[in-house]
C-alpha cells in the first residue's frame, strides 16, 4: 500500500471530512513570499477542503484493455449530503470571519461539479449574512497569485483543496508557519503541514510556528475558545513584529532564535 492510501483510509475511517489551510500573511514576513510584498499582504484565507468525497474515493481501475489499448480510470461522484455537510462548515466558519464565502467547482465541465454548485446555493440560502461568490477552480488558482486578498473563506472538493491549499501555502514564504486542522464529528487532528521534518530532528532549527498555530486552531474549531486562540495568534504575530526569526525566515538585521527560544518568546507574548 501507497503512504497516501493509508492516510486516506484513516480520514474515512475517522469521519475526517473537513480540511482546513489558513494562510495568513501579514506585514512583516510579506517580504519573504515569492509574490510582490503589495500583493500578499494582508492576505487572510481560509481554505475548507472537503476531505472523505470525490475522486480520491471513487471506484478506479488501474489498468484495463479496452478496444485493444490499456486505459486507466479514476470516477468521481459526490452526493448532496456531502456537499451540504462541507458547505454548512464553510459558512459558519465566514461568520466568524468576514462573511465572504467562494465556492470553487469546475461547473462549466463537470457534472459533479454542478451538483456541487446547486448544493451551495441552497445551503446559502439559510446564510443570508454570506456573501456567496462562485470560481472555476482554474481562474481561482490565477486569482490566488494576482489578488489572494480579495478571499476570505474558499470551499471546494477534495481534488480541488488539495492543489489549492498547497498553492496558497507558499504565499507566506515559510512552510514553518502553516497550521491545519482535519475536523470530524467526533475527531479532530491538527498539525503543521510541514509533517515531521526528520531530516532536521534534534537540531533545534525548526520553526515552531506553525504547531503553535495548530494548536489555536484546535482552541478555535473544537474546544469554541476563539479568545485564547486569537491570544496565540496575536502573540506569534508579536513576536515577528519585535524581529524574532527561525533559521528558515532569518535575514541579517533580524534576531536569530533557535526552536526552543522562539517558542519561549512567543509564550511571553501571551496576555
Amino acid at each position: 500500500m501507497r503512504p497516501e492510501q493509508a492516510v486516506l483510509g484513516l480520514r474515512k475511517a475517522l469521519g475526517l471530512y473537513v480540511n482546513l489551510r489558513p494562510v495568513k500573511v501579514p506585514e512583516v514576513l510579506a517580504e519573504y513570499s515569492p509574490l510582490k510584498p503589495d500583493i500578499v499582504t494582508g492576505t487572510d484565507v481560509l481554505i475548507v477542503r472537503e476531505l472523505v468525497g470525490g475522486i480520491y474515493f471513487g471506484d478506479r481501475c488501474e489498468s484495463e484493455i479496452y478496444n485493444g489499448v490499456e486505459r486507466a480510470w479514476d470516477l468521481e461522484n459526490y452526493s448532496v449530503p456531502e456537499v451540504q455537510r462541507i458547505s454548512k462548515f464553510a459558512m459558519k466558519a465566514a461568520q466568524k470571519r468576514r462573511h465572504k464565502v467562494t465556492s470553487v467547482d469546475k461547473a462549466n465541465v463537470l457534472a459533479t461539479s454542478r451538483l456541487w454548485r446547486r448544493t451551495v446555493i441552497d445551503v446559502a440560502k439559510d446564510y443570508p449574512d454570506i456573501d456567496l461568490n462562485h470560481f472555476y477552480v482554474d481562474n481561482c488558482a490565477m486569482q490566488l497569485a494576482l489578488n489572494p486578498k480579495q478571499f476570505d473563506v474558499i470551499v471546494t472538493s477534495n481534488l480541488f483543496g488539495d492543489i489549492l491549499s498547497d498553492e496558497a501555502a507558499v504565499l507566506g514564504g515559510s512552510i514553518g508557519m502553516m497550521p491545519s486542522a482535519s475536523i470530524g464529528e467526533m475527531t479532530s487532528l491538527y498539525e503543521p503541514i510541514h509533517g515531521s521534518a526528520p531530516d532536521i530532528a534534534g537540531q533545534g532549527i525548526a520553526n515552531p510556528c506553525a504547531t503553535i498555530l495548530s494548536a489555536a486552531m484546535l482552541l478555535r474549531y473544537s474546544l469554541d475558545e476563539d479568545a485564547a486562540a486569537d491570544k496565540i495568534e496575536k502573540a506569534v504575530d508579536a513576536a515577528l513584529a519585535d524581529g524574532w526569526r527561525t533559521p528558515d525566515l532569518y535575514k541579517e538585521g533580524f534576531k536569530k532564535a533557535d526552536t526552543q527560544k522562539m517558542t519561549d518568546v512567543i509564550i511571553s507574548k501571551i496576555q
